[in-house]
């Protein structure tokens, strides 16, 4: 079994023990590996435009609101932008901050025809320290993986 072929079949033990709405969950580490072994795999980086912005993306990434600064409403052109960048055919992953939005949005996707949706667990950032503070525990950033500021 191909290690890709692992990771998906992890991600979708995780939805069962879950009951997610959707496909499945990874690591950061096991979306990078998607990402670069697998044809078509598109990441979606659901976070804020500030965010983007002042802490950075992933190389690459598609970057839909899933909501929207300062008031953090919901984006009311999420799904139409999500189905004019990616097939419902391709495998899909979502990312935000920590996991949070990323959930709320593999699941609206996989109640509109994306049957590979998979959501980043810990998220670009990942959990607060003892300090309140993000980026240092766990996450995409905190995994040295690619990330680039805008």
């Amino acid at each position: 079994m191909s290690q890709s072929a692992k990771i998906l079949q992890v991600a979708r033990e995780r939805s069962e023990e879950f009951d997610l709405p959707y496909s499945g969950a990874v690591t950061p580490e096991e979306a990078w590996t998607l990402m670069q072994s697998l044809p078509g795999v598109k990441l979606v980086d659901v976070r804020t435009q500030p965010e983007w912005q002042f802490v950075g993306v992933v190389p690459g990434s598609e970057l839909i609101e899933w909501k929207r600064y300062p008031l953090m409403a919901l984006n009311p052109d999420f799904l139409s932008r999500l189905k004019a960048a990616v097939d419902p055919e391709n495998m899909v992953l979502f990312l935000c901050r920590s996991g949070v939005r990323s959930h709320e949005a593999a699941a609206l996707a996989a109640q509109h025809g994306y049957t590979e949706a998979f959501n980043v667990l810990e998220g670009f950032e990942g959990d607060k320290d003892d300090l309140q503070q993000r980026g240092k525990l766990n996450g995409w950033k905190a995994a040295g993986l690619p990330w680039i500021n805008m």
